[in-house]
């Protein structure tokens, strides 16, 4: 439901105090965020943020509505789970994940097989290509991986988890600058441009405008911000959904105004037997992403 997205977006600006802190947590850009805040304060008829630059703090009226929305959300998060165990579940799910959403299906897949004990969930990691052809090929029930393009694929269902905005990340120890005077400035570390990521990577410097000669090459994430915190150059990387990489001093991280976001959704093939066990994984993993 939109109102429910729109009042856990709500709860994380008032616990993060920014709409940029906030964006990390509901794994929306900033400006979705502020829209977002905008349609509620426009239905619900009354300012709910007293704005000062990039901060926002609660208006009375706010902190007024703050346990409303706690207690609705609360509610309906309780509605979703006794609907979700009503009926007994049982059998087997293989399920999939790229390495940055293993966490939350893990966490999902704990909580479902805790009032399920007669399902058994199966959960391996890999890459999103490799992932996605084993869907196909029927050896997944269904993985979270990222998704590339919109157009409908026959025979698979493909359902919207979260978005990763893509963000500058440089070492710590240089000083504030725009995204695009500091990919000029320094060495850049590029994603494989033959992957995914590395193409939402191309698109985002085409926006910035600014060709990087990149020193370095790799298919990694993880690897490359380890380079950046060590100071070895700059990167273009979509802000995962699990990182806190604004609260690592040896990292600073800037957002890029109307850059490319990475869409990440589960699949799953049409009409599959245990398609109501996976979407009870689904709505377990959406409500751990929203927490």
């Amino acid at each position: 439901m939109s109102s429910i997205r729109l009042l856990r977006t709500f709860l994380a600006v008032a616990s993060e105090g920014s709409f940029a802190a906030a964006s990390a947590r509901v794994a929306l850009t900033q400006a979705a965020v502020g829209q977002q805040m905008r349609a509620l304060e426009a239905e619900l008829r009354r300012p709910l943020f007293e704005r000062q630059g990039k901060s926002v703090t609660l208006s009375d009226s706010g902190r007024a509505v703050l346990p409303q929305v706690h207690a609705l959300v609360t509610a309906w998060d309780q509605l979703v789970l006794s609907a979700t165990a009503a009926e007994p579940m049982a059998g087997t799910v293989h399920l999939g994940a790229i390495v940055s959403a293993l966490r939350p299906l893990t966490e999902a897949t704990l909580a479902l097989k805790a009032r399920h004990p007669a399902l058994a969930l199966h959960v391996s990691a890999a890459k999103s290509a490799d992932l996605l052809a084993r869907v196909q090929a029927g050896e997944l029930d269904g993985a979270v991986v990222v998704r590339e393009g919109t157009a409908s694929t026959p025979g698979l269902a493909w359902t919207a988890l979260y978005e990763e905005p893509m963000v500058l990340l440089a070492p710590g120890t240089l000083p504030a600058s725009a995204p695009r005077a500091l990919l000029q400035r320094h060495a850049f570390i590029r994603f494989e441009r033959s992957e995914h990521t590395g193409r939402l990577v191309e698109r985002t410097l085409r926006k910035l405008r600014v060709k990087p000669e990149a020193f370095l090459e790799l298919n990694t994430l993880e690897g490359i911000v380890d380079l950046v915190r060590s100071g070895l150059g700059v990167a273009v990387v979509p802000l995962l959904r699990e990182a806190r990489w604004q609260a690592d001093p040896r990292l600073r991280m800037l957002a890029i105004e109307q850059a490319p976001a990475r869409r990440v959704a589960l699949v799953q093939r049409r009409g599959a037997g245990n398609a109501d066990a996976i979407a009870a994984v689904v709505r377990e993993m959406k409500m751990r992403l929203a927490g």
